[in-house]
């Protein structure tokens, strides 16, 4: 067994690493931090949006040892996800669907935390200490404890940003009731650099450090469950799933790699997915296309509502009968999505505007839209 605090830290820094992680660090975790000021005024400010378990969960994310109160350390560990092209390119494909980088491929969660728990599990038998992990789903804030860790420090955009991974990596996080030696935590190095705030199309930074969700295209097309509030419909071009604008203009890129592990690597069919194939799932079709991957949380009709949005901002005529038949679908958030895509390609063929819904009435959903864009 290793009992010394500094062998300790030592093995888990090398083990991390040889089990293919891309850096490591280790932070106190029972001491007090600004994190959770900042995400107090954050949920008080209503900048959490209709994500309510953080405000329900605000206690608990105040400090680590709210999940777990013999928690002494902190060991993080960051995994690469970096893309092998410029996501911004993508954008530039309007009749294509823009996925976020970390959705292409297979859900994070289940590769991130497969790894965590073995390297736990090692960890227990060389020390006996007691361990638990977590891979973002529970309320622990990993990225001010990866900062603290010394992995990197929060940007302007507020997400983590490293000298040598860039902005293109996972967190995850074991705690445990070892007393380790802290890392250094690192410091700021956005300096005068304002690309990530000025890239937004959404404009969703009040100011930097701070994001109001509520604005934020991620927070739109994931964990928005309502129709897209229509002054950022057109700023959300094809952008189906995510957003990955503010990270990819970041400088400190140019240190990135392309992610080593293969779950990570695009699938093909998602790397440009047309706007048409996807627009046309039905439920059972989308979760066997998109079975193993992380979008397939947000379900078939917010998803189809993002398809419909971004078919409205692709300027292509042809998918007007496509938009025709989503005016009667079963679902009211996809009505509506594609009755304003209808009403942004083709006004003048919106017959649709009186379109009879299953029981013989005039569709609220259909007409709603229309007496917007009348």
């Amino acid at each position: 067994m290793i009992s010394d605090p500094a062998d300790r830290a030592t093995f888990a820094r090398q083990h991390a690493l040889s089990l293919g992680f891309d850096a490591v660090g280790i932070a106190r975790a029972d001491e007090a931090w600004a994190a959770s000021e900042r995400l107090e005024a954050f949920v008080a400010a209503g900048h959490h949006g209709t994500m309510e378990w953080m405000e329900t969960t605000l206690e608990r994310r105040r400090t680590p040892v709210s999940m777990w109160v013999g928690a002494k350390s902190a060991v993080t560990v960051a995994l690469n996800y970096g893309p092998d092209h410029d996501p911004m390119e993508t954008l530039k494909q309007r009749e294509a669907g823009n996925i976020s980088v970390y959705a292409r491929g297979k859900d994070y969660h289940d590769t991130l935390k497969s790894r965590l728990k073995q390297f736990a599990r090692e960890f227990v038998a060389k020390t006996g200490a007691e361990v638990k992990v977590f891979v973002d789903t529970a309320p622990l804030m990993e990225k001010p404890l990866a900062a603290k860790a010394g992995l990197g420090w929060q940007g302007k955009h507020t997400n983590l940003v490293s000298r040598e991974l860039g902005s293109w990596f996972f967190l995850g996080v074991m705690l445990t009731d070892a007393e380790l030696p802290p890392d250094t935590p690192e410091t700021d190095h956005c300096g005068s650099c304002r690309n990530c705030l000025d890239i937004c199309p959404t404009r969703a930074f009040p100011a930097p450090y701070q994001l109001d969700a509520r604005r934020c295209i991620s927070y739109l097309t994931i964990e928005h469950k309502g129709p897209i509030p229509e002054e950022f419909r057109t700023a959300m071009g094809n952008r189906i799933y995510g957003c990955d604008d503010c990270l990819a203009v970041c400088p400190w890129n140019k240190f990135a790699s392309a992610a080593r592990e293969a779950a990570f690597h695009a699938r093909a069919e998602l790397k440009l997915p047309g706007l048409d194939e996807l627009a046309a799932l039905d439920d059972a079709a989308f979760r066997e296309v998109f079975s193993g991957s992380p979008i397939k949380r947000i379900g078939r009709d917010r998803f189809v509502r993002n398809v419909c949005i971004a078919i409205g901002n692709s300027d292509a005529p042809r998918f007007v009968p496509l938009l025709e038949g989503l005016t009667r679908d079963t679902s009211a958030l996809v009505r509506g999505a594609a009755a304003w895509a209808l009403l942004q390609l083709d006004a003048e063929r919106f017959s649709l505007a009186r379109s009879q819904n299953a029981s013989g009435e005039t569709d609220p959903d259909v007409l709603r839209e229309w007496n917007r864009g009348a």
